[in-house]
């Protein structure tokens, strides 16, 4: 039994060996999963020591998520943190994360770029702030990032909670979830090493902003 690291990545072939000769060192199991790259992540993926996942097409960050978390519990794992595969996150503070989670019981910890927030560009900023308001007082947790992919899930939760969204907005359903089934939700500060990946991202403002704002109404 371990705590898995599960990264998606679609057409990530630029900067996916750097990000897993880092992650690869860390000592922990490593997911990758290809989600319908046309590039050459997959050839990448495969010269490092990961368990290597492919979609025929792309699906989705969310759809990604799914398919990492399935083959993770299937091999009785006991949480799984998540990254993204565009160099953004800091893969030396993984341990950090894992430990704290463990330490505190939660069923999610978020590696908050609260501290960053300035930095983020036009809607992501916009809706961080509001997105941090919202769930504060909805959930009554201390959650200073809600986007953040970088995060820490606890098995336990993984394996109670049914995921139905593919994209941006499956963080988001997992937060509510896992605020509904009265798991602990909290935030670790970790600055990014870029604060909103804009130069990697496939993320959409407009798009992906919209069906995070309604997955949290959803739940509302």
């Amino acid at each position: 039994m371990a705590t898995y690291i599960l990264i998606p990545a679609y057409n990530a072939a630029i900067t996916l060996p750097a990000v897993l000769t880092e992650v690869v060192s860390q000592g922990l199991p490593v997911i990758v999963v290809n989600d319908g790259s046309d590039d050459t992540t997959k050839d990448v993926a495969a010269g490092f020591p990961v368990s290597l996942l492919s979609h025929p097409a792309n699906r989705g960050k969310g759809a990604a998520l799914s398919t990492g978390f399935k083959w993770a519990l299937a091999q009785d794992c006991t949480g799984v943190v998540t990254l993204d595969a565009d160099g953004q996150h800091d893969p030396t503070a993984i341990l950090k994360l894992v430990n704290a989670a463990v330490e505190g019981k939660y069923g999610i910890l978020i590696a908050s770029r609260f501290s960053q927030f300035e930095q983020m560009a036009g809607l992501r900023k916009i809706w961080n702030r509001f997105g941090v308001w919202c769930m504060r007082k909805r959930t009554g947790f201390e959650i200073s990032d809600s986007q953040s992919g970088f995060r820490y899930y606890d098995a336990a939760l993984l394996r109670t909670t049914t995921l139905k969204r593919n994209g941006y907005d499956l963080e988001m359903e997992l937060l509510m979830n896992a605020w509904k089934k009265g798991f602990t939700i909290g935030s670790l500060p970790v600055p990014a090493r870029v604060a909103d990946g804009r130069s990697t991202s496939h993320f959409r403002p407009v798009q992906d902003t919209w069906n995070i704002c309604m997955a949290f109404l959803r739940h509302m």
